[in-house]
Formats: structure tokens, C-alpha cells, sequence
């Protein structure tokens, strides 16, 4: 267990805003074409909000069931959390991040920012959520075995 926490030590949401800055810098050195053009750009907003509302959403139900939300304390988990968003996706909390990554890239306009989604989305797979399930497998064991062969990791 040791070595898996090793690989959770960089927050998803930091990972998500180093690419959202490589995303910028793309855009603004490397933009391969500008696809969506203001105001149509504007629409980034609207994931960016609804990322907003599906990250508060995530961590209301962490709240509610008394257990940590916090990624770089699983030791501390004392529940799953499989109801509300959670039936839908695994990892509500890194989709959020994903559909902001998504927003950011429309507000940018052009289509060198989306080439890091890939990136990004492989990033937190290997380096979070990979982890996070061997953790929660060894701590939770069958429940958690059965959540995972229920719910997709992302959507």
C-alpha cells in the first residue's frame, strides 16, 4: 500500500490547472486553428459552470457520509460513497475537473488546448485513480469489488 500512496502525491486538481496552463500556452503560441470564435467561445462557460455544480455535488455527498474527500488521505476513508452522482461515475470529482479542462479549451477557441484532454484524462488515471481503486479494494474489499463491475470509472 505504501508504494501506491507514493503515486497519489500531486492533487488531481493541481494536475488539472498545470494542463489548463499548457493549454493556454498552446493556444496562445501553437493554435492550430481557431475553430470557435467569440461569443460562440462563451459557451466554455456553461461546462465550466456545470463542472462547478457536479464537483460541489461530489463532495456534498463525501460531506454527508462523514468520510474524507480528500485524495491524498485515503487512510482516511471510513466510507463508499456509491449513491447520487456516484451511480453514475466512480470518480464524479475527476470528471468535473475533465469538463472544466473541456470549458477551458472552448473559452481558448482553438483546437491545440483540446490535445492535452487525452493527456490529462491519463494523467489522473495512472497517477490517482488507479491507486485510489487498489487502495479502496484492500480496504473495502467485495462491496467495493461489486461497485467497480457496476459503475464506470469516468461516464
Amino acid at each position: 500500500m505504501n508504494l501506491l500512496m507514493i503515486k497519489t502525491k500531486v492533487p488531481p486538481p493541481v494536475i488539472m490547472f498545470l494542463i489548463a496552463i499548457m493549454m493556454w500556452f498552446l493556444d496562445k503560441y501553437l493554435p492550430i486553428y481557431i475553430w470557435l470564435g467569440s461569443p460562440w467561445n462563451k459557451l466554455g462557460l456553461l461546462f465550466i459552470g456545470v463542472s462547478l455544480l457536479l464537483d460541489s455535488w461530489s463532495l456534498f455527498l463525501f460531506i454527508k457520509a462523514k468520510t474524507t474527500f480528500n485524495p491524498m488521505q485515503l487512510a482516511k476513508t471510513s466510507h463508499l460513497v456509491t449513491n447520487g452522482v456516484y451511480r453514475i461515475s466512480r470518480n464524479p470529482m475527476y470528471l468535473g475537473l475533465l469538463v472544466m479542462l473541456n470549458g477551458w479549451a472552448l473559452c481558448l477557441g482553438s483546437v491545440s488546448p483540446l490535445l492535452l484532454i487525452p493527456f490529462f484524462v491519463w494523467l489522473v488515471t495512472k497517477l490517482q485513480i488507479e491507486p485510489e481503486e487498489a487502495i479502496l479494494i484492500e480496504k473495502f474489499g467485495s462491496p467495493y469489488r461489486e461497485y467497480l463491475l457496476r459503475v464506470r470509472r469516468w461516464l
